[in-house]
């Protein structure tokens, strides 16, 4: 049987709130369900739920801790990731997701109203249609950094009350030094296994774009 409680999660985010454990835990029941449905998750994944997908996204958290009154936008969010979990992790931070394929949405929204996550919106729109600013921009390797940023260029507050300034947090895989290098953009590089030791987080990377 594997293993489909959130102890993953609570390694290394051990403060979470009882009502916080309570909506991941209900997570993998979720997609689980949703997932039959309308496939957001690969199915071989589904039972890595919280390692590949939950975790993964809560990689950003490391990175930089959202506060009460900021807002992030999640492009390309598919399923909710890495939205819906760092919705339940700030819930003093609002998220909006936005997709360009409406199922995807669905799911999504479903997923939210079911763990009463009132702090984040969905809507099935392209990027480039999402007409608000933000704090930060979030996504998971959607594409090549050149070709993202095109996309969300102009979408961010001019006001920063973070730790660090407003910028794009973007999840990646792989070698990213030439993808970077063709961007022409300042980005940091954050491997995600000096902060957890699964071997899926190996070759993984938080790459931060100050804005």
């Amino acid at each position: 049987m594997p293993d489909v409680k959130p102890d993953i999660i609570l390694k290394y985010f051990p403060d979470l709130t009882e009502k916080q454990l309570g909506q991941f835990s209900r997570l993998f029941e979720l997609y689980s369900f949703w997932n039959a449905q309308i496939n957001v998750i690969s199915r071989k994944d589904i039972e890595e739920l919280y390692e590949r997908h939950v975790l993964h996204s809560l990689g950003i958290a490391k990175i930089c801790t959202f506060k009460a009154g900021e807002s992030v936008l999640d492009v390309g969010t598919g399923g909710g990731f890495p939205g819906i979990p760092l919705a339940i992790l700030f819930p003093e931070t609002q998220f909006y997701l936005v997709d360009s394929i409406g199922k995807k949405i669905k799911v999504v929204k479903e997923v939210a109203s079911a763990l009463g996550l009132d702090n984040l919106r969905a809507d099935h729109l392209r990027a480039e249609q999402v007409k608000e600013k933000f704090n930060f921009i979030v996504s998971r390797a959607v594409t090549r950094l050149g070709e993202f940023y095109p996309w969300i260029q102009g979408k961010f507050k001019k006001d920063s009350i973070n730790a660090i300034p407003n910028g794009i947090l973007y999840l990646k895989g792989g070698d990213l030094a030439e993808e970077i290098r063709e961007s022409k953009l300042k980005a940091e590089l954050y491997p995600l296994s000096a902060y957890f030791e699964e071997d899926f987080f190996e070759t993984k990377y938080v790459v931060y774009v100050p804005q």
